[in-house]
C-alpha cells in the first residue's frame, strides 16, 4: 500500500504557473492520497475550481474535501435567486476504494493582527485497506505560531485517541437501518505540519528520543515514519524565493502512523522531481 501526502499551494508552482495536471501526475499511483490548500474560487488562481478539477485528472479516486472557511466573494440575484460564490480553502483526501466516514475537524486557532493566519482543519477519512480499516487525516497546521501549532496538535491528538469513545463523526447508525462502521485504532495523519523535526510541537505529537532507547513505540504517541524509517532529513518545502539555497529547504510536511502501524512500514521518500508546488509529494510505502 503507498500513501503520498502533497501541498498543492492551491496549485501554484515554482515557476509560478498554475497547472492541477502536474499535481495529478505527482500523486497519481497511490492507494490513498492527502492535499492541503485545495480551494474553490481563489483570486490566487483565477478562481479555479480545484476540487472539481482535481476529480477529473483523478476519475479513479473516491474523495472527501473538507473547507475550513467560506468567504463570501459574491452575492448576487439572477432571475429571482440568490446566488453566492464562496472562497474556500482546505484539505482533500482521494482513495482508490471507497471512503465510509469523513468528517472536518477545525482546529484550535488564535486572531492575528499582523500576519494573515486562517481557519485550519484536519480532514478525517475511515477507508477499508489490506491491513484493515485505518483513519486517515489531511492536515494543515498554522504556519505563524509554534504556540498554536501546539495547541492544534494537542486539540488533534485527543481526537487521534480517543476515536472509539467519541464515535468519530457518526456512530448509532443502525437506528436509521445501516450497519454500525468500525472504530480502528489504526491511524495515519498525513499533511503540512509547519514544524521542524524535534520541535516542542512535534515532540507533543511524537514524542522524544530517550538518551538510551531512542525514540519509543507507545500506544499514546504517534510514529513519525521518516524517522522510524531512518530517513528523518527529508527536505519537503523549497523557497519559491531561492529555490537554490539549500539553507531555506526544510522539513514541515511529515506522515505519522499509530504505534501499531510501525512494524508495517517499509520505506520513505520524497518527490524532488515536483515542481507543481513549493512543496515537494511525501511517500510512504507499508505492506
Amino acid at each position: 500500500m503507498k500513501l503520498v501526502t502533497y501541498n498543492i499551494q492551491c496549485g501554484i508552482g515554482l515557476d509560478g504557473r498554475y497547472d492541477v495536471s502536474r499535481i495529478a501526475d505527482a500523486v497519481r499511483g497511490a492507494d490513498v492520497i492527502a492535499l492541503q490548500e485545495v480551494t474553490r474560487n481563489n483570486p490566487r488562481n483565477n478562481n479555479r475550481d480545484m476540487v472539481a478539477e482535481l476529480g477529473e485528472a483523478l476519475p479513479d479516486y473516491f474523495a472527501a474535501y473538507g473547507s475550513n472557511f467560506e468567504v463570501n466573494i459574491s452575492s448576487r440575484l439572477e432571475a429571482g435567486r440568490a446566488i453566492t460564490t464562496t472562497f474556500q480553502l482546505g484539505n482533500m483526501v482521494l482513495s482508490k476504494t471507497p471512503i465510509h466516514l469523513s468528517r472536518n475537524l477545525l482546529l484550535p486557532r488564535s486572531r492575528s493582527l499582523e500576519a494573515m493566519n486562517f481557519q485550519r482543519g484536519a480532514l478525517e477519512a475511515l477507508i477499508e485497506t489490506p491491513l484493515g480499516f485505518i483513519r486517515f487525516y489531511s492536515t494543515h497546521l498554522d504556519h505563524r505560531s509554534p504556540v498554536e501549532r501546539q495547541s492544534q496538535i494537542r486539540f488533534l491528538r485527543q481526537r487521534l485517541l480517543n476515536y472509539a469513545l467519541e464515535g468519530g463523526g457518526l456512530s448509532g447508525i443502525p437506528e436509521i437501518g445501516l450497519p454500525d462502521l468500525p472504530y480502528p485504532e489504526a491511524f495515519i495523519v498525513m499533511g503540512d505540519f509547519n514544524m521542524l523535526p524535534g520541535s516542542a510541537e512535534y515532540a507533543e505529537l511524537a514524542g522524544r528520543p530517550d538518551h538510551e532507547f531512542g525514540m519509543p513505540l507507545t500506544a499514546d504517541l504517534a510514529v513519525d515514519v521518516a524517522e522510524r524509517l531512518g530517513v528523518p532529513d527529508l527536505a519537503t518545502w523549497v523557497d519559491p524565493k531561492r529555490p537554490d539555497d539549500a539553507s531555506r529547504h526544510k522539513r514541515i510536511d511529515y506522515i505519522f502512523t499509530s504505534a501499531s502501524l510501525a512494524r508495517s512500514l517499509k520505506r520513505s521518500w520524497v518527490d524532488r522531481q515536483a515542481v507543481g508546488s513549493d512543496h515537494l509529494p511525501v511517500w510512504v510505502e507499508l505492506g
